[in-house]
Protein backbone atom coordinates (compact mmCIF):
# COMPACT_ATOMS: atom_id res chain seq x y z
CA UNK A 1 0.00 0.00 0.00
CA UNK A 2 2.86 2.56 1.13
CA UNK A 3 4.72 1.83 -2.33
CA UNK A 4 1.36 2.88 -4.41
CA UNK A 5 1.53 6.06 -2.52
CA UNK A 6 5.17 6.28 -3.31
CA UNK A 7 4.15 5.81 -7.18
CA UNK A 8 1.63 8.53 -7.67
CA UNK A 9 3.95 10.92 -5.27
CA UNK A 10 6.35 10.07 -7.89
CA UNK A 11 4.00 9.95 -11.05
CA UNK A 12 3.12 13.78 -9.64
CA UNK A 13 6.49 14.95 -9.19
CA UNK A 14 7.21 14.20 -12.67
CA UNK A 15 4.46 15.95 -13.91
CA UNK A 16 4.86 19.08 -12.07
CA UNK A 17 8.89 19.27 -13.61
CA UNK A 18 7.52 18.38 -17.21
CA UNK A 19 4.92 21.67 -16.48
CA UNK A 20 7.27 23.41 -14.87
CA UNK A 21 10.11 22.82 -17.72
CA UNK A 22 6.87 23.65 -20.34
CA UNK A 23 6.35 26.65 -18.66
CA UNK A 24 9.55 27.93 -18.29
CA UNK A 25 10.52 27.10 -22.40
CA UNK A 26 7.56 29.22 -23.64
CA UNK A 27 8.58 31.96 -21.35
CA UNK A 28 12.08 31.72 -23.01
CA UNK A 29 10.47 31.67 -26.19
CA UNK A 30 8.89 34.66 -25.36
CA UNK A 31 11.29 36.87 -23.72
CA UNK A 32 13.78 35.35 -26.76
CA UNK A 33 11.53 36.55 -29.21
CA UNK A 34 11.34 39.89 -28.24
CA UNK A 35 14.71 40.47 -27.23
CA UNK A 36 15.86 39.17 -30.62
CA UNK A 37 13.18 41.32 -32.73
CA UNK A 38 14.65 44.53 -30.65
CA UNK A 39 18.04 43.17 -31.66
CA UNK A 40 17.16 43.00 -35.10
CA UNK A 41 15.64 46.45 -34.91
CA UNK A 42 19.02 47.75 -33.80
CA UNK A 43 20.82 46.25 -36.35
CA UNK A 44 18.24 47.52 -39.08
CA UNK A 45 18.59 51.39 -37.89
CA UNK A 46 22.92 51.37 -38.42
CA UNK A 47 23.30 52.61 -41.69
CA UNK A 48 25.91 50.73 -44.23
CA UNK A 49 26.42 51.06 -47.71
CA UNK A 50 24.98 47.62 -49.34
CA UNK A 51 25.05 49.18 -52.84
CA UNK A 52 28.75 49.73 -53.05
CA UNK A 53 30.14 46.84 -50.57
CA UNK A 54 29.34 43.75 -53.63
CA UNK A 55 32.90 43.09 -54.01
CA UNK A 56 32.90 42.79 -50.11
CA UNK A 57 30.68 39.96 -49.60
CA UNK A 58 32.06 36.67 -48.18
CA UNK A 59 30.61 33.57 -47.36
CA UNK A 60 31.51 32.68 -43.50
CA UNK A 61 30.72 29.40 -43.69
CA UNK A 62 27.55 29.32 -40.97
CA UNK A 63 27.19 25.83 -39.88
CA UNK A 64 24.83 23.62 -41.64
CA UNK A 65 23.61 21.34 -39.04
CA UNK A 66 22.40 24.68 -36.62
CA UNK A 67 19.86 25.38 -40.09
CA UNK A 68 17.86 22.51 -38.60
CA UNK A 69 16.48 22.73 -35.13
CA UNK A 70 14.42 20.00 -35.28
CA UNK A 71 17.92 17.38 -34.98
CA UNK A 72 18.36 19.42 -31.76
CA UNK A 73 16.70 18.73 -28.70
CA UNK A 74 15.05 22.03 -27.07
CA UNK A 75 17.64 22.39 -24.71
CA UNK A 76 20.44 22.21 -27.21
CA UNK A 77 18.53 24.37 -29.31
CA UNK A 78 19.26 26.98 -26.34
CA UNK A 79 22.80 25.92 -25.66
CA UNK A 80 23.24 27.18 -29.30
CA UNK A 81 21.48 30.22 -29.27
CA UNK A 82 23.81 30.97 -25.84
CA UNK A 83 26.62 30.31 -27.84
CA UNK A 84 25.67 32.36 -31.02
CA UNK A 85 24.81 35.63 -28.70
CA UNK A 86 27.75 35.15 -26.63
CA UNK A 87 29.62 35.12 -29.86
CA UNK A 88 28.01 38.18 -31.79
CA UNK A 89 28.62 39.94 -27.87
CA UNK A 90 32.39 39.07 -28.75
CA UNK A 91 32.57 40.67 -32.26
CA UNK A 92 31.03 44.06 -30.52
CA UNK A 93 33.14 43.93 -27.54
CA UNK A 94 36.44 43.81 -29.45
CA UNK A 95 35.44 45.63 -32.26
CA UNK A 96 33.11 48.59 -30.44
CA UNK A 97 36.09 51.28 -30.87
CA UNK A 98 36.45 50.65 -34.56
CA UNK A 99 32.64 49.79 -35.51
CA UNK A 100 31.51 52.80 -37.66
CA UNK A 101 27.79 52.89 -36.30
CA UNK A 102 26.33 54.74 -33.55
CA UNK A 103 27.66 53.84 -30.74
CA UNK A 104 24.55 54.48 -28.78
CA UNK A 105 22.80 51.61 -31.07
CA UNK A 106 25.88 49.25 -30.25
CA UNK A 107 25.27 49.85 -26.51
CA UNK A 108 21.97 49.18 -26.88
CA UNK A 109 22.22 46.42 -28.80
CA UNK A 110 24.59 44.83 -26.36
CA UNK A 111 22.87 45.57 -23.47
CA UNK A 112 20.08 43.57 -25.44
CA UNK A 113 22.87 40.79 -26.20
CA UNK A 114 23.17 40.50 -22.62
CA UNK A 115 19.75 40.43 -21.48
CA UNK A 116 19.21 37.72 -24.13
CA UNK A 117 21.88 35.53 -22.21
CA UNK A 118 20.86 36.17 -19.03
CA UNK A 119 17.17 34.85 -19.72
CA UNK A 120 18.82 32.06 -21.15
CA UNK A 121 20.70 31.60 -18.22
CA UNK A 122 18.26 31.96 -15.79
CA UNK A 123 15.67 29.91 -17.35
CA UNK A 124 17.04 26.61 -18.88
CA UNK A 125 20.81 26.80 -19.00
CA UNK A 126 22.04 26.32 -15.61
CA UNK A 127 20.05 23.29 -15.19
CA UNK A 128 20.64 21.80 -17.91
CA UNK A 129 24.64 22.27 -17.98
CA UNK A 130 25.04 20.88 -14.51
CA UNK A 131 22.48 17.84 -15.53
CA UNK A 132 24.03 16.71 -18.94
CA UNK A 133 27.12 16.96 -20.62
CA UNK A 134 27.61 17.43 -24.04
CA UNK A 135 28.00 15.32 -26.98
CA UNK A 136 30.85 14.76 -29.32
CA UNK A 137 28.00 16.12 -31.39
CA UNK A 138 27.56 19.12 -29.28
CA UNK A 139 31.08 19.96 -29.06
CA UNK A 140 31.63 19.62 -32.65
CA UNK A 141 28.81 22.14 -33.39
CA UNK A 142 30.04 24.62 -30.74
CA UNK A 143 33.38 24.30 -32.42
CA UNK A 144 31.97 24.94 -35.97
CA UNK A 145 30.12 27.99 -34.67
CA UNK A 146 33.37 29.61 -32.63
CA UNK A 147 35.02 28.92 -36.02
CA UNK A 148 32.27 30.74 -38.35
CA UNK A 149 32.50 33.79 -35.70
CA UNK A 150 36.15 34.43 -35.90
CA UNK A 151 36.09 34.23 -39.58
CA UNK A 152 33.58 37.26 -39.05
CA UNK A 153 36.41 38.82 -36.90
CA UNK A 154 39.56 38.07 -38.96
CA UNK A 155 37.07 39.62 -41.88
CA UNK A 156 36.92 42.73 -39.71
CA UNK A 157 40.51 42.60 -39.03
CA UNK A 158 41.94 42.11 -42.55
CA UNK A 159 39.33 44.55 -44.05
CA UNK A 160 40.37 46.95 -41.30
CA UNK A 161 36.76 47.71 -40.07
CA UNK A 162 36.05 49.73 -43.35
CA UNK A 163 31.83 50.73 -43.46
CA UNK A 164 32.15 48.06 -45.60
CA UNK A 165 33.20 45.60 -43.99
CA UNK A 166 30.77 45.97 -41.25
CA UNK A 167 27.75 46.32 -44.02
CA UNK A 168 28.54 43.26 -44.57
CA UNK A 169 28.88 42.08 -41.05
CA UNK A 170 25.33 43.24 -40.30
CA UNK A 171 23.42 41.40 -43.02
CA UNK A 172 25.41 38.41 -41.40
CA UNK A 173 24.36 39.47 -38.04
CA UNK A 174 20.62 40.09 -39.53
CA UNK A 175 20.75 36.54 -40.56
CA UNK A 176 21.84 34.89 -37.41
CA UNK A 177 18.67 36.96 -35.84
CA UNK A 178 16.59 35.00 -37.92
CA UNK A 179 18.54 32.03 -37.24
CA UNK A 180 18.01 32.41 -33.42
CA UNK A 181 14.63 33.01 -34.02
CA UNK A 182 14.12 30.12 -35.97
CA UNK A 183 15.89 28.24 -33.16
CA UNK A 184 13.47 29.93 -30.47
CA UNK A 185 10.66 28.46 -32.41
CA UNK A 186 11.84 25.04 -31.93
CA UNK A 187 10.90 25.69 -27.84
CA UNK A 188 6.96 25.81 -28.70
CA UNK A 189 7.52 22.23 -30.87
Amino acid sequence: MASWYILQIALLLSFTTSLSLSYDLLQLQQQQQRSSLACLKLLRQVKGKPGNCHQDRIDFKFPEEILQPQQFQKEKAALVIQEMLQNVLGIFRKNISTTVWNETIVENLTDELHQQMDHLKSTILQERLEDKNMTMRDTMTTLRLKSYYWRISKYLRAKKNSICAWTVVQAELIRNFSIINRLTNYFRD
